[in-house]
């Protein structure tokens, strides 16, 4: 057994104590009731299981929740799907974040099963930009950088692409 704590999506979690062996989804799934994130192939490929990692020199990245334990976790400040949209006092939904958003306008999915790791990878990408402005002509290199290890069984890629550059080009401030 081993003790925990983190925080996630702005809530602190624990101290608890989980088996050693507990893989990161499993927690979210079984002790926190956060099922968004989703188990796709276990082996760490499709990337359907992947969070925002947020470190403490205020940059992002994503790991993945399948291959790793709780332990890879503790101390960590994180961010699954359940922690993108605006709520309520009540936890209800009043607005989703911009990269929900043009997923949705664009028919990005169809089942969903792979969207909260694209949302995730498309939201640390979107929040580089924002401290990282690029040029216009290095968009499509960095979208398929960002999403290139995602996989989706059911639409295919371009329409994720499509709607995270058009969002990139929308939204001020991340193209120089």
């Amino acid at each position: 057994m081993i003790t925990v704590s983190m925080t996630i999506n702005n809530k602190k979690v624990g101290p608890i104590e989980v088996p050693a062996s507990l893989k990161m989804i499993e927690f979210l799934h079984e002790y926190l009731s956060l099922t968004g994130t989703k188990f796709g192939c276990g082996a760490g490929i499709c990337h359907a299981c992947t969070i925002i990692v947020d470190e403490k020199d205020g940059t992002s990245h994503t790991m993945r929740t399948c291959i790793n334990g709780v332990g890879d976790f503790n101390g960590k400040v994180l961010r699954t799907i359940e922690g993108h949209a605006k709520r309520n006092a009540l936890g209800q939904i009043t607005a989703l974040s911009p990269v929900q958003e043009t997923f949705i306008k664009h028919f990005s999915f169809q089942c969903g099963w792979c969207t909260s790791g694209f949302v995730n990878e498309a939201t640390v990408l979107v929040e580089d930009l924002k401290k990282n402005p690029i040029e216009k002509d290095q968009i499509e290199a960095r979208i398929e950088d960002a999403l290139k290890d995602h996989i989706c069984r059911c639409t295919g890629y371009r329409k994720y692409y499509v709607g995270l550059r058009d969002l990139i080009l929308s939204q001020g401030g991340l193209v120089k």
